[in-house]
């Protein structure tokens, strides 16, 4: 046994393990394949597989933004804790149902507010010509 297959428990299924771990990060078989240039039936299919080669490993890591390492050594109880040590500021790419950038909200409620008190000045400038 060669020390890069040593520090990876045998029975570990690669096809399973990248269905875990897109499943955890919210990404769709239909996104995965896009990125990878194939059909969603072939990512179907990629995740049955038992062993995956290098390459394809390197590909499907590097869109799901994780090592390699734990699509190849993942067990069930380890998956959490991969995705805790590895996933850096993912939103680009995945979505967690916020559509709209935060910092336009704050802008857009600042200029709202502005708004609201420029009327206010209007009103009092229109109070005090009236007396």
């Amino acid at each position: 046994m060669n020390e890069t297959n040593a520090q990876f428990p045998s029975n570990v299924h690669h096809g399973h393990n990248i269905k875990k771990l897109r499943d955890i990060l919210g990404i769709k078989q239909e996104y995965l394949a896009n990125e990878l240039n194939m059909t969603q039936q072939a990512v179907s299919k990629l995740e049955q597989k038992e062993k995956i080669d290098d390459e394809t490993l390197e590909k499907v890591a590097s869109i799901l933004k994780i090592p390699p390492e734990a699509i190849k050594g993942m067990t069930d109880e380890a998956a959490f804790n991969i995705i805790a040590n590895s996933y850096h500021d993912n939103a680009s790419t995945i979505s967690y149902g916020c559509h709209f950038n935060p910092m336009d909200k704050i802008v857009e409620l600042y200029e709202r507010l502005l708004s609201i008190e420029k009327e206010k000045v209007d009103m009092l400038q229109e109070m005090l010509k009236e007396k």
